[in-house]
């Protein structure tokens, strides 16, 4: 008889520790399924509120695997066009299948569990502290995702290790086995080691009780805030899959749509033909025109006589404001990538390939110009102007959760498939941006697009004088901040 090497010994004794933790667990949820009611006591008001805030995250009609999903409750709750629920306690998947008939269950191990369906969200909530190899689930997962695939997560706090044990013993919440109690930066760790990149994390839930009134302003308003954020109950990280090779064969080049809104400048038009690159398998300059004053409309339709071997398109706005210069623009493009150059050439336009390389390599979905990083020219930017500036990238990279540097840049750049998803989803905000960078940027944030800035050097005019009224606009500014913590960071 061979007798096992050491190291085959313990692979052994491991894998065989693991099929007897997991054998254990599943006979303790097969226990709590059939004497415990999940919707009563701490556990009811705490599942509700991960039922809002996953709703929040996860547009209904979307494909969603759920691992360790005990009867389906919260999978349901989001009104999948197709869900699958994982969970190897029998007693959960029957009951689960008596109350969701919709949801596909599966009694399985995690740790086992094959598909070769790709979903749109996979979520694992109060799992990763009762497995037994976090890191092998995470690569289990890995083959179930496209490039749009994003990773929700929540798990309970370290701090509350002894609170809720002291909650369990006095039948107030779902008893639980010993747990592992990762952190949100253990989780990140394993989240990359696994091919997998975190794009925000944040915490939820100071108070899992039903008082009117208090329990809505601690769970929706002070766990946002220090010091109250570091008692949270449970965090929620988002994750999405790390671009993968691809086996030495080139992508396909993209065709690059850029909207220049153009309101008297006229001076410019000449100077955007001449200098503004071809990119991809070709460049598309898609101009908007908006009420000028000094014969804009008439420069673009000379230069594009002028200019027959550029691709491009003019039309007149109808509405008012850059924001509805941008979404008519957008509408016309057809161009797979998405970029807006302002017609005042403060930001050169040979940045822009610059932009499209940073897009086509996956490493962000949205790229957002930043123009406070370099130094400027003298006039570019007035003191009062660059302190505002300053001021309202700071609130808006707390309140998305991303950095966002400098909100008011003209230059941002999308996939056209990713603002398809933003038109989507714009009745959650409505018609609420006369600047159209945030239309961009909210948009982007609700659905957890990985957001990157990009450095860019800020020119002073050459022509024309600013569109930007400082005291006007900051008060709007301002105004965004009010609605940004309203829709996305206070919800």
């Amino acid at each position: 008889m061979k007798i096992p090497s050491t190291g085959q010994q313990y692979v052994q004794e491991g894998t065989q520790a693991g099929h007897r933790f997991s054998e254990t667990r599943s006979a303790h949820w097969n226990k709590v399924a059939n004497t415990c009611n999940p919707w009563r006591g701490l556990g009811g008001a705490y599942r509700s509120r991960l039922v809002e805030v996953y709703g929040f995250l996860i547009p209904p009609g979307s494909t969603i695997l759920e691992l360790g999903c005990g009867r389906g409750d919260l999978l349901a709750s989001l009104r999948p066009s197709r869900g699958i629920g994982v969970d190897f306690s029998t007693a959960m998947i029957e009951q689960g299948r008596q109350y969701h008939p919709e949801i596909h269950f599966v009694c399985e191990d995690v740790h086992n569990f094959k598909t070769d369906e790709i979903f749109d969200y996979i979520i694992i909530s109060d799992l990763l502290n009762d497995l037994w190899d976090v890191q092998q689930v995470f690569e289990t997962i890995r083959s179930n995702c496209h490039t749009r695939t994003r990773i929700v997560i929540n798990l309970y706090s370290h701090l509350w290790e002894k609170p809720l044990k002291m909650v369990q013993q006095w039948g107030m919440a779902t008893p639980t086995l010993p747990q592992n109690w990762l952190t949100v930066e253990d989780v990140a760790n394993l989240l990359y080691l696994t091919g997998f990149e975190r794009i925000r994390s944040w915490p939820e839930i100071l108070l899992p009780l039903r008082f009117p009134l208090l329990s809505s302003f601690l769970n929706r308003y002070a766990v946002r805030i220090w010091p109250f954020r570091w008692f949270a109950l449970t965090n929620f990280l988002i994750a999405r899959p790390l671009p993968l090779p691809n086996n030495g064969a080139p992508a396909s080049p993209p065709l690059v749509s850029v909207v220049v809104p153009a309101r008297n400048e006229a001076g410019n038009i000449p100077r955007i033909f001449a200098r503004t690159p071809e990119m991809g398998r070709g460049t598309e300059l898609v101009f908007v025109e908006g009420h000028s004053q000094d014969g804009t409309y008439e420069a673009i339709e000379k230069a594009m006589a002028e200019n027959p071997e550029r691709r491009c398109q003019l039309y007149r706005q109808t509405g008012v404001g850059k924001g509805d210069a941008v979404r008519l623009g957008f509408s016309k493009a057809t161009g797979d990538i998405l970029m807006i150059l302002d017609a005042d050439l403060t930001v050169p336009p040979e940045d822009l390939p610059r932009f499209v390389a940073a897009l086509t390599s996956e490493k962000a979905e949205f790229i957002n110009g930043v123009r406070l990083v370099y130094p400027m020219e003298d006039r570019a930017m007035r003191f009062f102007n660059l302190l505002g500036n300053k001021f309202f990238s700071l609130a808006f990279s707390w309140l998305l959760g991303q950095s966002i540097k400098d909100t008011l840049c003209g230059t941002k750049v999308l996939k056209k498939e990713e603002y398809g998803r933003i038109e989507q989803n714009r009745s959650y905000f409505g018609d609420f941006d006369p600047f159209g960078d945030f239309d961009l940027i909210f948009g982007a944030a609700k659905l957890n697009l990985k957001i990157v800035d990009l450095p860019v050097r800020y020119r002073e005019r050459t022509y024309g004088t600013t569109q930007i009224q400082r005291w006007s606009h900051g008060w709007l500014l301002l105004k965004m901040v009010a609605f940004a913590a309203r829709r996305i960071k206070f919800i």
